[in-house]
């Protein structure tokens, strides 16, 4: 058989110039090896990748696989591609740690011929060696013991637990309890875990853990003191401690162990009151540094079970261990009253957020608005914002800005239509000193005010096609100069336009760039006219009444169910706006406590979609009478229903009997189409 198929193998680890660890190589266990801590072999060096590489049996022959390291891995200097069979007295390298592969560990070191192995069929391994020898001060780490779990957390079995010494079985018990105490998740669980150690370690029948208030402040007496929770194995009552006991360990902080108290405050049990005559009490302060913030009480009723000073010592050690528990239980309760308050804060924030913005509304339309928001905000994309005007495309934008990562950059606004185009550039872009007449001042333009931020240009479709052409590059990411200048400037920002006219329109007669129309329109938020979303008009003028209510001094109450009602009739061409100025002028001039209908002026405007169908009647006119009008128009509407004549009264707005006496007697027939033969 060849040297590279023997199934007993080692792997001698060397790391610098010390031999530091012997790793014995099993077959159906792969070995890793990595900086990682979950390795079976762990290298510390920088240059090992945190999985580096495996050893592992595969057909009778040891290979070595790397993990695609950082590194790599070689083996007598050769660098390992895929699998490589190791042979004997191999030399892997990893960083600057060396693995020598043997099956004899004394070939691994010239003066091992006392090294002398004891292997069990059970696999465990010891190693006995003259070290001084041997080895001097480069021999290797024998590890002698493994384990998972330790035996200290886990309760000593029957047989064992009289073998073990008082002191070593009470170290045990505060280990194992100190363990239990720390993964407790309220005051009363760890009250009732620390009560069961100090029953199971002290000789006691009752007690209880006693604390201050949270909140008290002052010198702390004994009456102070509220049971948290108690105890009792010989009787169903817990006498409570003494006032001038429990008041001199709180102040003094020591834990004192007293004979023959008798006290008569009871809890628990049938009676409200009785003596009690103990044969020692334990007193032991629960205290952060030199400050007790409470104390554990307990206490033997039984002669022939009386507490040592053992007991006391062990009662101290257990509430030192309650203390930190509690502190660490109170900061975790911190903590979460901490992120509750803050995610409160949070909450009112945005609330705060959505009436800064005054995006108002909680109609189906409203909420793909708010769906739309939250979509475009997180990415970079230019946003076109669409809808009438006063509807509130910049409070859309506004809310776009904050819910994204920019939210703590500038937000800058620009209307474009209330600007000349010279005045417009000057605004966007900036201008030198002396750029025109008028120009005193270098001025930084939005561009630059908005760097890191979010620039909303409004009425984008105003802007002539001259700024159109330089926008259009500031957009595609190029520099930009001011007007007058000559340094080239660029900058982060986010552009949103937004405009209530038809762009497609005037692309295509050539009033906006169709390129410009493109880079724009990435996502678009189309924001509803305020008449069809009626269902929302109540809550913003509520809104808008507290908003005036608070700016004014007024006190209005509401609004009377006729305003309610016109309000919801009216068709609101100026759309919110117009409703926040009716709703400030009824507060104002209002003469009592509810706004009524009379108090609301509004307009006899039409709204801009009714201003385009009147306009395309116009155009579209012919003579005729009322009579023939509505002939025509029942007969379109029966014939773009199918002639479904419960449908067309349904939109005619008329009962279906009224419908057939207009169709007899406009004498309307439904045409039947020929059919080719």
């Amino acid at each position: 058989m060849a040297d590279g198929r023997f199934m007993l193998a080692y792997l001698v680890i060397r790391e610098g110039t010390k031999w530091t660890d012997v790793f014995r190589l099993l077959p159906g266990q792969a070995v890793t090896i990595g900086r990682a801590p979950t390795n079976h072999i762990v290298i510390k060096d920088e240059r090992c990748s945190r999985h580096h590489a495996e050893v592992f049996l595969a057909q009778d022959r040891w290979t070595l696989r790397d993990l695609d390291s950082r590194n790599g891995t070689s083996v007598g200097g050769n660098g390992v591609k895929g699998d490589y069979l190791l042979q004997r007295d191999d030399v892997i390298r990893i960083g600057h740690s060396q693995l020598k592969f043997v099956h004899d560990v004394s070939t691994a070191f010239p003066d091992s011929s006392s090294i002398i192995k004891r292997a069990s069929l059970a696999g465990d391994e010891a190693w006995a060696t003259d070290e001084a020898s041997i080895f001097g001060g480069d021999e290797p780490t024998h590890i002698t013991h493994r384990t998972v779990q330790t035996k200290f957390l886990a309760p000593p079995e029957d047989d064992q637990a009289s073998l073990v010494p008082k002191v070593g079985r009470a170290a045990a018990v505060l280990c194992r309890l100190a363990f239990d105490l720390a993964q407790a998740t309220d005051v009363n669980q760890l009250a009732n875990l620390a009560l069961a150690g100090l029953f199971e370690e002290t000789r006691v029948d009752a007690g209880s853990l006693l604390l201050l208030p949270r909140t008290f402040k002052g010198e702390p007496t004994g009456t102070d003191l509220e049971v948290l929770a108690w105890r009792s194995d010989k009787e169903d009552r817990y006498h409570r401690v003494s006032n001038f006991l429990a008041t001199m360990v709180l102040r003094e902080g020591e834990a004192v162990l007293a004979r023959n108290v008798i006290d008569d405050s009871v809890l628990g049990g049938r009676d409200s009151q009785g003596e009690i005559h103990a044969t020692s009490v334990i007193c032991a302060p629960v205290r952060q540094g030199s400050r007790a913030f409470g104390l554990l009480h307990l206490y033997s009723t039984q002669t022939d079970v009386i507490p040592d000073p053992d007991d006391l010592e062990f009662t101290l050690a257990v509430a030192e261990t309650v203390a930190v528990a509690l502190n660490n239980l109170n900061r975790r309760q911190e903590l979460t009253e901490d992120l509750s308050q803050i995610r409160g804060e949070n909450l009112q924030l945005r609330e705060r957020l959505g009436v800064q913005s005054e995006i108002v509304g909680s109609s189906a339309a409203m909420g793909m608005v708010a769906q739309e928001i939250d979509r475009a905000a997180p990415s970079r994309a230019t946003v076109l914002i669409r809808g009438e005007s006063g509807v509130g495309k910049e409070l859309v934008a506004r809310a776009v800005h904050y819910a994204s990562a920019r939210r703590k950059g500038p937000f800058v606004c620009l209307n474009c239509a209330a600007l000349s185009e010279s005045l417009l550039e000057s605004e966007l872009f900036g201008h030198e000193r002396g750029a025109f007449t008028g120009a005193t001042e270098r001025k930084m333009g939005k561009f630059e005010a908005a760097d890191t931020g979010t620039l909303m240009l409004d009425e984008i479709g105003e802007m002539s096609p001259t700024i159109q052409a330089k926008f259009l590059r500031v957009l595609e990411g190029h520099p930009f100069e001011r007007v007058g200048g000559s340094e080239a400037i660029k900058v982060d920002v986010r552009v949103i336009a937004a405009t209530n006219r038809d762009l497609e329109r005037d692309v295509a007669e050539g009033k906006f760039r169709r390129d410009l129309y493109f880079r724009l329109h990435v996502v678009e938020i189309l924001v509803p006219a305020l008449r069809k979303r009626v269902e929302d008009i109540p809550e913003l003028a509520s809104h808008f009444l507290k908003k005036f209510n608070d700016e004014t001094g007024r006190r209005i109450r509401g609004y009377t169910p006729a305003a309610v009602e016109a309000m919801q009739a009216y068709r609101w061409p100026g759309n919110v706006r117009e409703l926040k100025n009716v709703i400030e002028r009824a507060v104002l001039l209002s003469r009592t406590d509810f706004v009524d209908s009379v108090d609301l002026t509004l307009s006899s405007l039409s709204t801009a979609g009714d201003s385009m169908d009147i306009g395309a009647l116009a155009r579209r006119y012919e003579p005729m009478s009322l009579e023939d009008l509505e002939k025509r128009h029942i007969l379109a509407t029966l014939q773009a229903t199918g002639w479904n004549k419960s449908r067309t009264a349904s939109i005619l707005g008329i009962e279906r009997s009224t419908l057939d006496r207009k169709i007899r007697r406009y004498d309307l027939t439904e045409e039947i189409p020929h059919r080719m033969g």
